[in-house]
């Protein structure tokens, strides 16, 4: 395993103990500036923490604003009529072991959503997240976000491309995601995660497909509600 690779020297070092010792103020100081972190930021930003650095966000251009809405549109009705759980969009603070992000969307089972308080403010590891990629964020997404949502357990992660109009859909599988395929807007994408959620991908990017998707789902019938809902 690679983390062996990476450990292996730091253990047969006499050094350890001085390693160790350095590992833990430096993640202490790393978690003092994650709690400035939180009393600063308000709901009207968008930021995250990300490897002790505070990343402030600038505003989204108008087609990463409209294709992440369409996606939710989708998944939200789909959902809510399944009674799966709960979607988290945009400003939703994911709080992770060292990090801390807001996905532009998000999904919880309801074995862990129903739990969640209506003041609550951090969330652990969903199940599912889709980030729209970005010139400023796409090595972000692609890099230490990738890695941070496969070590904690995140089972699926969808990238999508606002210009290009393709969505890749990676599954989690050994620790490691793996790219299932690129699906285009002649393609139908099938969620591993959410139960029986399947859409056209052309209704992530075009407004009226979106409505007649949103008329599909709306249409089907709702499965069981789980017990205390």
């Amino acid at each position: 395993m690679m983390t062996d690779a990476i450990l292996t020297p730091l253990l047969n070092s006499p050094k350890l103990p001085v390693y160790f010792s350095q590992i833990q103020a430096f993640l202490v100081e790393e978690n003092k500036k994650r709690e400035d972190f939180y009393n600063l930021i308000t709901e009207n930003d968008k930021a995250e923490f990300i490897q002790g650095i505070v990343i402030l966000h600038s505003p989204v251009k108008r087609v990463h604003n409209t294709v992440a809405i369409l996606l939710n549109q989708l998944l939200n009705t789909h959902v809510m009529l399944y009674q799966l759980g709960e979607v988290g969009y945009d400003k939703l603070m994911i709080h992770l072991t060292r990090n801390s992000y807001e996905p532009d969307i998000c999904f919880w089972h309801y074995e862990k959503s129903q739990y969640f308080t209506d003041e609550q403010m951090l969330f652990p590891a969903p199940d599912f997240i889709v980030e729209v990629l970005s010139k400023s964020t796409e090595k972000t997404d692609r890099g230490i976000k990738m890695q941070d949502y496969a070590a904690h357990g995140v089972s699926e992660y969808w990238l999508i491309h606002p210009i290009k109009r393709v969505i890749e859909k990676y599954i989690l599988s050994n620790e490691k995601y793996w790219l299932e395929k690129k699906y285009t807007i002649e393609d139908t994408i099938k969620s591993a995660v959410l139960q029986d959620f399947h859409i056209e991908v052309i209704a992530v990017f075009d407004r009226i497909e979106n409505m007649k998707e949103l008329q599909r789902l709306i249409k089907k019938e709702p499965i069981t509600e789980p017990e205390g809902w």
